[in-house]
């Protein structure tokens, strides 16, 4: 463990980044089957030739980034994300055609909260978590 003599000046978790290895089919999943809105959909680089898509829920500040492969395969990473009506978003997930979900429902004992797992075509994970309603 290194001595850290300063604190950090990093106050936020902006966004979240997954591989993919097809951005629109990425950007299809999260809006038309998770609900996910499009926060950033720019070309850059030289000449244009790169793409930053960043999709998010609605009304979440931090954002999820899906970026074609640079040195890697795409696949094996997560996220989490709050819902206060888990058998409700989980019930509406297993409705769709296309989503790979969790049968069950996880959890719910005093250690860990209830989740369900869902993955998207390239394997990347976002797990469901229920928070109680504000």
């Amino acid at each position: 463990m290194s001595d850290v003599t300063s604190t950090t000046t990093i106050t936020n978790l902006g966004v979240a980044m997954f591989t993919v290895s097809d951005q629109d089919a990425a950007l299809a999943f999260y809006t038309g089957k998770l609900g996910f809105e499009v926060r950033a959909d720019v070309s850059f680089g030289p000449d244009g030739a790169m793409r930053w898509l960043e999709v998010a829920p609605p009304g979440s500040t931090a954002r999820l980034a899906l970026n074609p492969p640079m040195q890697s395969q795409p696949g094996g990473g997560s996220i989490g994300v709050e819902t206060s009506d888990l058998d409700a978003e989980h019930a509406r997930l297993k409705g769709l055609d296309g989503v790979d979900v969790d049968d069950e429902v996880m959890g719910g004992d005093p250690s860990a909260p209830r989740m369900f797992s869902v993955r998207d075509p390239d394997g990347n994970g976002v797990w469901v978590v229920e928070v109680p309603a504000a």
